[in-house]
């Protein structure tokens, strides 16, 4: 028989989580948990998706309300109280516990929960554009992604380790993976930044109508983006990811993770955690990258604190 959410969490958690803070009593009576993922034609709104039918199968009496989001409006959405749960960006969360920009002041209600898979910033660029590196930027059009998404942050660290600012750009242009594409197809943008896993649907898409190159992060790129952040990590998208794509290319890499307030029922926490890996198999048809995680890659460090439903989880596992 699987365990009702009112057996889960406990009768305080109900009513100053579930009810009272978040308005989540459904009128079917089930407990209605906010999760945020991300934006539609991205890989996280679907991972969202399956996520939810893994809680919803295990546990009677919650219905989990899936949101579109992005990395940095996620953390803040937690935190702030307006979702219990949610998606996020390791280098973003990290921001967000230091009290670092795009963040006003230190986050004290986001714990981990597992890290999922590794995510990787690209730089999509028109060969004719003539972008060999990040400082061949300035002058040029950028396709990018909405403010509150990580990638538009990292976008603004890229820049400013070069000397350049968006304002240095002969155009910025902010809209979805599908506007950024059609503005490359067209020619009214020379790069497109993003965040996600590889090969992405969205470069794939382009690369299926114009010759593209991938614009690689050197060293030095890298060693002072992390003066902005330390969390960012040196990541190679692989030679023969994308059509035509002969040599590795070096980036930036981050990890992108499952996160919840620290406030929600330890319970729950470990039930959700305990759901989510008994469905690795259903979450690796959305995004093939979760494919080989374990509880020791899900439970790594990564400077946010761990949630105690999830830190249970993990030392019963011996990961802990």
């Amino acid at each position: 028989m699987k365990p009702t959410i009112r057996k889960i969490l406990s009768a305080v958690a109900v009513a100053a989580i579930a009810c009272s803070m978040l308005s989540a009593c459904s009128d079917s009576g089930k407990e209605r948990i906010k999760f945020v993922t991300g934006p539609q034609g991205g890989s996280w709104y679907p991972l969202g998706g399956a996520i939810k039918n893994l809680v919803e199968n295990r546990l009677d009496g919650v219905s989990i309300q899936v949101l579109p989001g992005a990395g940095i409006a996620n953390v803040k959405a937690v935190e702030s109280g307006q979702a219990h749960i949610g998606l996020a960006n390791s280098v973003s969360t990290v921001d967000a516990i230091s009290g670092r920009a795009p963040f006003t002041e230190k986050a004290t209600h986001i714990c981990n929960v597992a890290t999922l898979y590794p995510q990787f910033f690209q730089v999509v660029t028109l060969p004719e554009a003539g972008i060999l590196d990040p400082a061949d930027l300035k002058g040029k059009a950028l396709a990018g992604q909405q403010k509150g998404n990580t990638a538009e942050a990292i976008t603004g660290h890229m820049l400013q380790a070069y000397g350049i600012g968006f304002d240095d750009l002969s155009r910025v242009s902010y809209g979805s993976y599908t506007d950024s594409v059609t503005l490359m197809k067209d020619g009214n943008a020379q790069f497109f930044t993003l965040g996600t896993t590889i090969p992405a649907g969205a470069v794939m898409d382009l690369a299926s109508a114009r010759d593209i190159r991938l614009m690689p992060i050197p060293d030095e790129g890298l060693k002072n983006m992390q003066q902005f952040n330390p969390g960012y990590m040196r990541g190679i998208i692989p030679k023969g990811t994308y059509p035509q794509q002969t040599e590795d290319v070096p980036t930036v890499e981050y990890a992108t993770h499952f996160i919840a307030r620290c406030e929600l029922d330890d319970q729950f926490v470990y039930e959700i955690l305990d759901s989510i890996y008994g469905g690795m198999a259903d979450l690796a048809s959305i995004a093939k990258a979760i494919t080989g995680a374990t509880p020791e890659k899900m439970g790594k460090d990564i400077g946010v604190p761990l949630h105690p439903g999830a830190a249970r989880w993990y030392k019963e596992k011996g990961a802990g």
